[in-house]
């Protein structure tokens, strides 16, 4: 995606989960030739390191409740930097376009003739499931799974329970431990079992990474109980029951 009208360009980078280690290649070289890099809340340091020493850093991080800029603010930001001729990383956590509003940046971007480049990272749940040793598929538990946010724009919780309640499926949910209780109880009147084994991830890759197992029925009391904040991930399949790492608080 070019154009020729700018010479400044912007590339969004995947960061990965957490794990320094875990960033691509193209995204670290990127980090090194950046002029400026515009970051979200999570990335870790090690993954702030790879900067150039000289680059202008911009956090704009995003936590429950407290925006340091608005979206629009960073689409606007990101455009200022292109046209003033800087080459622009856009340093954002796991990957850019799963529940990443990369899509959104890229669209303000090019209506404003800015070039764009996108360099793809490992996503929250794929970290997740590699640093605990199970699978999100898997021949004999599920043949299907799907990322979803339990946190929409307009702060509901209403997604398409039917189809999320399906046998033989993993469900994978980003940010939805704010709206835990309606997720729990739809999910089992939508018709699967409260049995189903499910887990509660706090900071997949991370040093501090830690899960907590149990099934759909007892989420709620699980994160209740050991006071489980975002970022954390809910995981609900099958495939829970095969992890090999159960490491937790």
């Amino acid at each position: 995606m070019t154009s020729p009208t700018t010479t400044g360009r912007v590339a969004l980078v995947g960061a990965g989960p957490g794990d320094a280690e875990l960033i691509t290649l193209k995204g670290a070289r990127l980090l090194g030739q950046a002029e400026v890099v515009i970051y979200d809340n999570l990335v870790s340091q090690g993954i702030l390191d790879l900067i150039a020493p000289a680059a202008e850093r911009i956090f704009v991080g995003k936590m429950a409740g407290n925006h340091t800029l608005p979206q629009e603010d960073i689409c606007q930001l990101l455009v200022d930097k292109a046209l003033a001729g800087k080459f622009v990383v856009r340093l954002k956590g796991g990957d850019p376009f799963v529940f990443g509003r990369g899509g959104e940046e890229v669209d303000v971007l090019l209506a404003a003739g800015v070039p764009v480049d996108i360099v793809p990272g490992v996503t929250a749940a794929l970290g997740a499931a590699a640093s605990f040793g199970f699978p999100l598929t898997h021949r004999d538990h599920a043949q299907s799974c799907v990322f979803v946010t339990g946190h929409l724009k307009d702060h509901s919780v209403d997604l398409n329970w039917q189809s999320l309640a399906q046998p033989n499926q993993t469900i994978v949910i980003y940010m939805g431990i704010t709206g835990l209780d309606t997720i729990a109880k739809e999910l089992q009147a939508a018709g699967l079992s409260g049995d189903t084994p499910a887990a509660l991830i706090y900071r997949a890759t991370w040093p501090n990474q830690r899960i907590y197992p149990g099934t759909l029925a007892t989420l709620v009391e699980m994160a209740r109980t050991n006071n489980i904040k975002p970022p954390a991930l809910i995981v609900i399949g099958g495939v829970v029951g095969l992890l090999k790492n159960d490491t937790t608080a």
